[in-house]
């Protein structure tokens, strides 16, 4: 019993992990290609030559005169190049990418390249010209080739600018010679109601009565 319980618990944690990764997965169509506005600094932290893993961390700077939204922002490892700047195997065409692990990424995009968030930042957007947080990225070269390039894309979003105020046209002001020749009209009026009921031709109730909402 407690066997099939494990196994159960194994395969529920494994279905909630996939939809996960496909729900981020799917988020990434929403987001834009920001590469050209922005640029992916790549720096070599360390280097372990023993098991020939690098790690970099990787910032992205705003080169646009447009607020980027910090969250979502994405790093596509797009390719790996030789000195050469060549991003496949001469012979066989085969991706230099496919010759790594990557270690610690989010997830991968639809054509199975990985992706990195970066991580947000104090202020809710990336200001031109400004730099992100990094995002730490590690690789471990199969073949142990000691010299290769990562190259990244960027996708994010641009902040759309703030909806311009409606600006709401002051009420026109009354004129005093209207509002004067209003208050003369009342008193005229007036002064025939008085005259009528006075000389009988309508009495205070029937005013009153007409004079109700």
């Amino acid at each position: 019993m407690m066997i099939w319980l494990g196994i159960y618990s194994l395969l529920a944690g494994v279905l909630t992990l996939s939809k996960a990764e496909m729900s981020v997965a799917g988020s990434l169509d929403q987001l834009t290609d920001l590469t050209g506005k922005v640029q992916a600094i790549v720096t070599l932290k360390s280097r372990d030559n023993f098991i020939s893993e690098y790690r970099y961390d990787v910032s992205v700077r705003n080169l646009s005169p447009d607020a980027i939204t910090g969250d979502p922002l994405v790093i596509v490892l797009d390719k790996i190049t030789n000195l050469a700047g060549e991003d496949r195997e001469g012979l066989t065409g085969e991706s230099f990418l496919k010759r790594f692990d990557v270690l610690g990424q989010d997830g991968h995009t639809e054509d199975g390249k990985p992706y990195f968030h970066i991580p947000t930042g104090t202020a809710p957007d990336l200001a031109p010209q400004t730099d992100s947080l990094p995002a730490v990225v590690r690789l471990r070269n199969r073949d142990y080739v000691a010299v290769f390039t990562p190259t990244f894309r960027v996708l994010g979003r641009k902040r759309p600018p703030p909806e311009p105020k409606r600006v709401e046209a002051p009420a026109a002001p009354v004129s005093p010679a209207v509002e004067s020749s209003a208050a003369a009209n009342r008193n005229t009026v007036d002064k025939l109601i008085q005259l009528l009921i006075k000389k009988g031709v309508l009495t205070e109730a029937e005013w009153r009565k007409a004079n109700q909402p």
